[in-house]
């Protein structure tokens, strides 16, 4: 497949469509206009499609090494999804908490803080905890 083939936005809406849900890739796609529609193609080509696509690694390790790059980034809007998207690729509980010890450790406690108000209220939102 070339780098920037219709093939590889198929594969990316699908694997999108996979970790996100479609609601929230629906709600994307339909929030582009002419400003933003090539970005919203780009992302799902390149990142999706290209990056994500890619077997060599599975779901749970990619959620898992993007919690950790988008919370040293301090992006938590992004992190937020990309925790749901864990959720959904089969990160445990306990691989959950281990990643965001792993995220105060390195990137800070405050960072830490931010994660687990996050994951805490997702986690409720979800009925995993009480």
């Amino acid at each position: 497949m070339k780098k920037n083939s219709p093939e590889w936005y198929d594969k990316g809406i699908a694997k999108r469509r996979q970790v996100l849900g479609d609601e929230y890739v629906d709600r994307s796609l339909v929030q582009a206009n002419e400003f933003s529609q090539d970005f919203q193609e780009w992302v799902t080509a390149s990142a999706w499609g290209f990056v994500w696509g890619d077997e060599t690694l599975d779901l749970k390790t990619r959620s898992l090494m993007n919690l950790t790059m988008i919370a040293g980034l301090n992006r938590m809007e992004e992190w937020e999804l990309h925790f749901k998207g864990a959720i959904t690729n089969g990160v445990t509980l306990p691989e959950l908490k281990a990643a965001i010890h792993q995220i105060s450790a390195y990137c800070g406690a405050p960072a830490g803080v931010e994660c687990f108000r996050i994951a805490n209220r997702v986690l409720k939102e979800q009925g995993l905890v009480g």
